[in-house]
């Protein structure tokens, strides 16, 4: 996991979407997106959004929304 905009370690811009607050799609649209911006391998893309699907759901992670850009990055938890 990597800070949105190569943002310094622990400088987080945005808020904090609960995932709980997010629908089941609307999620995995979220990790989808995330896991493809680096131009994954198709064959890796599955494996990749299960793996960030539970850090996730442990808490290891968050969505953040960026008021700014109108974006949505996962960034690791605080």
């Amino acid at each position: 996991m990597t800070e949105a905009g190569g943002a310094p370690e622990g400088r987080r811009d945005g808020v904090p979407i609960p995932i709980e607050e997010l629908s089941e799609e609307a999620l995995r649209a979220v990790v989808a997106e995330f896991v493809t911006r680096d131009g994954t391998e198709l064959t890796d893309e599955s494996r990749k959004a299960e793996q960030v699907m539970a850090l996730l759901q442990s808490g290891e992670a968050q969505v953040w929304f960026d008021p700014t850009s109108r974006t949505c990055n996962i960034i690791t938890a605080p």
